[in-house]
């Protein structure tokens, strides 16, 4: 058998999305980068839609590109990015989204970082949301990046601070070996946080985890995930999942800690809705407030079913 050269591992967990998977595959058959410097990891995490079949396809289709499918049958975010981490043959691990649309140097832009920063231990690059009518909410503000996922720190290349947070799920690059010393993945986050997780775990090991805005890319964002039902189940979700991941790094302290940042977070939305309401922007206002009550809500949660 012929021995695995590959930089990197792109590897794409996905759950019944087979809507958007076909375009992010063709995505890929555009990358710039020699076929031979990079893996793609197809990682099916108990979908019950033509996943299977897309992923066959593909492979079928493009025989150049080292394409692999898994099916993992432990349903959760995390399971399937942790199934990447065992199969990746790759040094360099690259987690996208089945939703998004890379620009055709995307793998090139990883392969010349992370040979000119021999020191990096990982990166998140820029998140652009690409909107169904390529209309953004007219609720939409700053404080509601995390909704959908954008990174926009600029156009330098820096490391990660407290104030830019962490990168991205769906555009977050890892070495395999600090993921393997951090522990992977916390398979208690079924679907929200295990980035925020993974990033503070590596931090331990090492904090050269780099903005990276030439790994940029398009995050899909369809109308169903902009619904008022969907907005509220995602910040139910994400409360409960910080209270697993506080929990999990921090104990019962790290529990207090964390219940008295999301109160004072809600007190502070409120001084934000004052301000929007001044300058006319009532809903801007009302989903920051909505967001932080829900936030809070799901962390006094015992158990939020989304997925």
């Amino acid at each position: 058998m012929e021995k695995n050269t590959s930089q990197i591992s792109l590897v794409i967990c996905t759950y019944n999305r087979d809507k958007y998977l076909p375009g992010t595959l063709a995505t890929i058959c555009k990358q710039s980068i020699d076929k031979s410097k990079f893996e793609l990891l197809i990682i099916d995490n108990n979908s019950k839609d033509n996943t299977a079949v897309i992923a066959e396809k593909f492979i079928k289709e493009n025989p150049a590109i080292n394409t692999r499918y898994f099916f993992e049958a432990n349903k959760g975010l995390s399971f399937a990015r942790n199934r990447g981490i065992a199969e990746a043959a790759a040094p360099v691990i690259a987690y996208i989204d089945d939703d998004v649309i890379l620009p055709e140097n995307y793998l090139d832009s990883l392969s010349f970082f992370f040979n000119e920063h021999i020191d990096a231990t990982g990166a998140g690059g820029k998140v652009i949301p690409k909107y169904e009518h390529n209309l953004e909410p007219v609720w939409m503000n700053k404080y509601l990046n995390g909704f959908i996922g954008k990174v926009d720190h600029g156009e330098n290349v820096k490391l990660f601070s407290k104030a830019m947070k962490y990168p991205a799920g769906c555009n977050m690059i890892y070495k395999k070996d600090i993921l393997l010393a951090a522990g992977g993945f916390n398979n208690a986050l079924t679907f929200r946080s295990d980035d925020k997780y993974i990033f503070h775990a590596v931090k331990k090991i090492s904090d050269k985890i780099y903005y990276l805005p030439q790994a940029w890319l398009y995050h899909y964002i369809d109308e169903a995930r902009l619904e008022a039902s969907n907005f509220k189940n995602l910040y139910l979700k994400t409360g409960n999942e910080e209270k697993k991941r506080v929990v999990a790094a921090s104990g019962t302290w790290g529990w207090i800690k964390k219940g008295a940042e999301f109160k004072l977070k809600f007190g502070v939305s409120l001084l934000l809705f004052i301000l929007f309401m001044i300058k006319g922007e009532y809903q801007k206002g009302k989903y920051t407030v909505l967001s932080q009550w829900y936030t809070l809500i799901g962390f006094w949660k015992k158990e939020v079913h989304v997925r």
